[in-house]
């Protein structure tokens, strides 16, 4: 399968040792979240497991189908050449299931896929209405292994544990981590909920193996992408912000039309221009209002 010259930009960002800004990926669900990550100077896009579900009205726990993700891969295609990373979270579970998601998205578009290490079916990271299981690391690296024998180099592979979120140790997700690099991945994210920020601090501080590593922080908002990156985060993916930015303007533009009968646009619930929305596909648009 052949190499996309954004999945050879992101290898070679990825594997650049020089001390320099991380990575920064933003959530996109469509292609309006791209063509602002874009304006606002990202240098990658994620498609979220979460953020794709719920706006399609899924929970998030492996209810996603490939062709799900894909469509949105195609549309982000459409407005921007900036690699697209997508969440396969443990791509239902199976050996055969990982080579058919990866496959599937190589030929959409995708530059990268993120394998978690989380037992089927799973749920959130941050549910508190369920907990976290993990797989067996040896079905993991049959997973990336088969994913390299199916795709090759075609799609970076960014491996991610879940064994923080499961409340297992430090020491059992470094090591679960290096095996899945030993099997193919190619980055690694040893994902965290710790929102004081010391949890993914001593992550970067113990991490020794040469593999990049990856946050997603969420849960640590606190810590600015240039301190992750002095920390020793060479990607920060910022995986939702985008779809709660969207959904609190939704809401506060609904209450206000509730409250007053206009969508007049205010301080507490601001528009964009008729005309934003139209160069979303019309990049030469006008608008007479």
């Amino acid at each position: 399968m052949p190499i996309s010259d954004a999945t050879a930009r992101l290898r070679l960002s990825l594997a650049t040792r020089t001390p320099v800004r991380p990575l920064l990926a933003a959530g996109a669900v469509n292609a309006m979240a791209a063509r602002l990550a874009v304006e606002e100077g990202f240098d990658a896009l994620w498609v979220s497991g979460l953020e794709v579900s719920a706006a399609l009205g899924l929970p998030d726990a492996n209810v996603l189908s490939a062709r799900d993700l894909g469509d949105v891969v195609t549309a982000l295609g459409r407005v921007t050449e900036r690699p697209v990373i997508v969440d396969v979270d443990n791509a239902g579970g199976t050996v055969d299931g990982a080579a058919r998601v990866a496959a599937d998205l190589a030929r959409a578009g995708a530059a990268a896929i993120c394998l978690e290490d989380s037992a089927y079916p799973k749920c959130n990271s941050f549910a508190a209405h369920s907990s976290q299981q993990l797989a067996s690391a040896d079905l993991v690296v049959r997973q990336i292994e088969r994913i390299r024998k199916t795709v090759g180099d075609a799609l970076v592979v960014i491996s991610r544990t879940e064994s923080l979120i499961a409340g297992m140790s430090l020491e059992l997700a470094m090591g679960r981590s290096a095996r899945f690099v030993e099997a193919g991945a190619e980055a690694v994210l040893i994902h965290s909920k710790d929102q004081s920020g010391d949890q993914p601090r001593e992550v970067a501080a113990r991490w020794s193996h040469p593999a990049p590593l990856v946050t997603v922080p969420t849960a640590f908002p606190q810590l600015t992408s240039a301190e992750l990156g002095e920390a020793g985060y060479r990607l920060c993916i910022y995986a939702n912000q985008f779809s709660r930015a969207a959904l609190a303007g939704m809401r506060a533009a609904a209450r206000q039309f509730t409250r007053e009968g206009t969508f007049r646009p205010s301080a507490e619930a601001p528009l964009a221009a008729v005309g934003d929305l139209l160069r979303i596909g019309e990049p030469d648009a006008l608008s007479c209002i």
